[in-house]
């Protein structure tokens, strides 16, 4: 249910609930409290785990510790160098981090399995209109509707005056599961707070949650360029980071450099049998043939002796 972005092949969030992985893994594999490690941090929602597996495996003596933050602490987190990268939500401030957009996750209105929307087919989608007069509830650590209007109305009590946000998006599923609103989640927070007495419908014209690999700028290093390979789908011997092979680099010279062997002894034999000894003989005159006489032949004479030849004819 995301969108991908062209020319990034991210793992969709939320496809598979099983591919979220473990917190950081302590300590190295060597026991050298010195050796690197590499630590990416990832919001709720996110499963980084195809991706951390592609670094296990093209960099098995860099540790990757992979740590799940709030969405709205990974900025925090980044700045205290608490971390070296993140999978986290976008926009960032440009000034401070760099940023690739991974992909787009489509929002979904969530329901008690007794509201009337509960009766559209699982693959029919629900318009704003649809729930223009539902109290839509938005939780304190909402990642859709920042400067955004919210569809349906405000929640309030009897008395109609609004009531406050409810602290987590856990919080606002649970009082949605007792059929007293909905509520508008991005796709993957949906199916990570999923309960039995309640389901979602996707949100034609709701807002998307873009998501992206965000790090310091001024903490560039080689692993972060490595992992932008890994997320951008990059081959191990096309990756600028630390894990670029030295080997990869030179066999590419190596073949840069056989080419340019292969035309050097090509060319002779291009001239003697290509197109243009052909032409050469086919000129009149007769400098011009003893010039393609001269290029031609294996025991050719040089020019000065062509009166020799031309006695000889």
């Amino acid at each position: 249910m995301s969108q991908p972005v062209p020319d990034v092949g991210p793992p969709a969030p939320g496809d598979d609930l099983a591919d979220v992985p473990t917190p950081a893994e302590p300590g190295a594999p060597d026991g050298d409290p010195d050796a690197p490690r590499f630590r990416l941090a990832y919001v709720p929602g996110a499963t980084p785990g195809k991706w951390a597996g592609v670094w296990r495996e093209r960099l098995p003596d860099v540790p990757l510790d992979l740590l799940q933050v709030e969405s709205a602490d990974v900025l925090a987190v980044l700045a205290a160098g608490d971390a070296d990268a993140a999978i986290g939500r976008l926009p960032v401030d440009k000034d401070v981090f760099s940023a690739i957009p991974l992909y787009e996750e489509t929002s979904v209105v969530c329901f008690s399995r007794d509201h009337l929307l509960a009766a559209l087919s699982d693959d029919e989608a629900v318009a704003a209109a649809d729930i223009a007069q539902d109290p839509v509830w938005v939780p304190g650590d909402d990642v859709l509707f920042a400067g955004r209007p919210v569809p349906g109305v405000v929640p309030a009590d009897p008395d109609g005056n609004p009531l406050d946000r409810l602290p987590t998006t856990a919080d606002v599923v649970a009082t949605v599961a007792a059929n007293v609103g909905v509520a508008v989640l991005p796709m993957s927070l949906a199916r990570l707070h999923r309960r039995k007495d309640v389901t979602y419908r996707p949100l034609s014209d709701g807002p998307t949650a873009p998501v992206g690999l965000v790090w310091p700028i001024d903490r560039t290093t080689d692993l972060v360029e490595e992992l932008i390979g890994i997320v951008r789908g990059r081959t191990v011997n096309s990756s600028r980071g630390r894990g670029a092979p030295s080997a990869g680099r030179a066999q590419a010279a190596a073949a840069g450099g056989s080419a340019d062997r292969a035309g050097v002894k090509k060319s002779p034999r291009k001239a003697s049998g290509g197109a243009g000894s052909r032409s050469a003989a086919g000129r009149s005159g007769g400098n011009a043939g003893g010039r393609a006489g001269g290029q031609r032949g294996k025991g050719a004479r040089p020019a000065p002796k062509g009166k020799k030849k031309g006695k000889g004819r």
